[in-house]
């Protein structure tokens, strides 16, 4: 079997091998088998093919990882769905209690309860959402 392929399959079996685990580091070895099956198609002899795959692998590994796990790593810019309503503001339709009420937040209409179970928030007034439960709003009035 030529030596090319076998790094070919070397990079193949890493690189699946990196689908499973998510360490980014089986998939840089994969990338240096993948450049090493190159050098050797290329007619390289098998010590150097074994230079350029340690060159590679630890160029990958020392350079190329850690960029890509800070970008992986990053916290979350922007939130999605309900998460997103959090700290926004919004109208009271009915009077919200502890035990259930109406709120508009951007437009849509949703069920609410107030934060405190002693408040009674009259319609018409302005409340922040401070959290999502279920398909409820817990609200909180604005001062």
């Amino acid at each position: 079997m030529d030596p090319w392929l076998i790094w070919l399959i070397i990079a193949a079996v890493l690189a699946v091998v990196e689908i499973f685990t998510l360490t980014a580091a089986l998939g840089m070895l994969s990338a240096a088998a993948l450049v090493t099956a190159g050098s050797a198609a290329v007619g390289l002899p098998l010590p150097f093919q074994f230079v350029v795959f340690t060159v590679v692998a630890a160029a990958t590994v020392l350079f190329v990882r850690p960029i890509a796990l800070r970008h992986v790593l990053q916290p979350q810019v922007a939130r999605f769905g309900v998460d997103a309503l959090i700290g926004k503001a919004a109208f009271v339709v009915s009077d919200v209690t502890d035990r259930g009420g109406r709120v508009r937040i951007d437009g849509d209409e949703w069920t609410a309860r107030a934060y405190d179970e002693t408040l009674v928030i009259p319609a018409g007034r302005t409340v922040d959402v401070i959290e999502i439960n279920g398909a409820t709003a817990i609200v909180y009035p604005r001062d």
